[in-house]
């Protein structure tokens, strides 16, 4: 395969660093990592998987499930593709029932839901915007409608916009960001709580980013922060409650996420700065999820687990 990158910003371009490829394509990036993701991007967001090459690895084939989940009802938002995927199939692969809920990735979500029942699972998908409180109700309620119970919430769902500047991000997209991100953990975790009970947990989706702070996702890594925070208080908050709050600090991953953000020359190079030098894929992220959804995690809250290769030790 060719590919053709631009140097020291010719062209307006930036090389992220990349300084070629080897006749075995290595990418030379101070050192050598595996070239796996050809240059590509998305016009709009939410990405959709379906589109891109290669496709992302979301199941592992050898992981077998032993019950951790038996008969949980976990709502997943962002399930129909990306980490939200994975988190879904791990999840019924250990028992749970899942409710997807998706904004407008019809073919992503449909795909998802195939493959669960597949596995002989079972799938709710919800349509929706997250950005609308009421929405937040209809999920709460839908739910309890189809399984009379919520024992899990994973808030996964989120959008990042890549913006050279601070003065490139408009008034709109910080609102955008925040409103995609933070307000719809809190909307959704609001409707939810009143139906959880002892035991149950929330799982938010922070990012590595919050914790080196990439220049160019300003206000994405804003909303991420302010993801810690949240849950950090409401795991004390509700400790009495024996309900557990936690977060995972996702590196770079194989997700629609990615050519939906950035430049098309960002993606062979995803990963790369990374001790492992690579990208991850969904499936080796999914079972942290699986942990802390399940009462292997017991005396677990309030934490941020970071799983990135590497790129920040926390």
């Amino acid at each position: 395969m060719d590919y053709k990158f631009y140097y020291n910003k010719v062209n307006g371009h930036d090389d992220y660093g990349f300084k070629g490829v080897t006749k075995d394509l290595y990418g030379l990036k101070c050192s050598k990592f595996k070239l796996k993701y050809p240059p590509q991007e998305q016009e709009g967001q939410p990405g959709l998987e379906y589109l891109m090459k290669p496709l992302p690895i979301f199941d592992n084939q050898h992981y077998k499930g032993s019950g951790k989940l038996k008969d949980k009802v976990a709502i997943i938002t962002g399930g129909d593709s990306g980490i939200g995927r994975g988190v879904a199939v791990h999840f019924v692969k250990e028992g749970a029932k899942v409710v997807i809920v998706y904004y407008n990735e019809t073919q992503d979500a449909l795909d998802t839901k195939r493959y669960i029942e597949a596995l002989g699972g079972e799938c709710l998908l919800i349509r929706g915007d997250l950005k609308d409180p009421g929405f937040s109700e209809k999920i709460a309620n839908d739910t309890m409608k189809a399984f009379h119970k919520i024992d899990i919430l994973v808030n996964n769902a989120g959008v990042q916009f890549q913006q050279k500047s601070l003065l490139d991000i408009s008034n709109e997209q910080f609102d955008y960001t925040m409103k995609t991100n933070i307000y719809s953990m809190f909307y959704l975790t609001k409707s939810v709580l009143k139906y959880m009970k002892s035991g149950a947990s929330i799982i938010n989706v922070s990012s590595v980013t919050t914790f080196y702070g990439e220049p160019e996702l300003i206000d994405y890594v804003t909303s991420k922060g302010a993801i810690v925070g949240f849950t950090r208080a409401l795991a004390t908050n509700l400790a009495d409650k024996n309900i557990r709050v936690n977060a995972v600090a996702p590196g770079y991953f194989w997700t629609p996420l990615q050519p939906a953000c950035w430049e098309a020359l960002k993606i062979p190079t995803l990963g790369a700065d990374a001790p492992m030098k690579r990208a991850g894929e969904v499936y080796e992220l999914a079972p942290i999820f699986v942990y802390l959804a399940s009462s292997d995690s017991s005396y677990v809250t309030g934490q941020v687990m970071h799983v990135n290769g590497g790129l920040y030790k926390g």
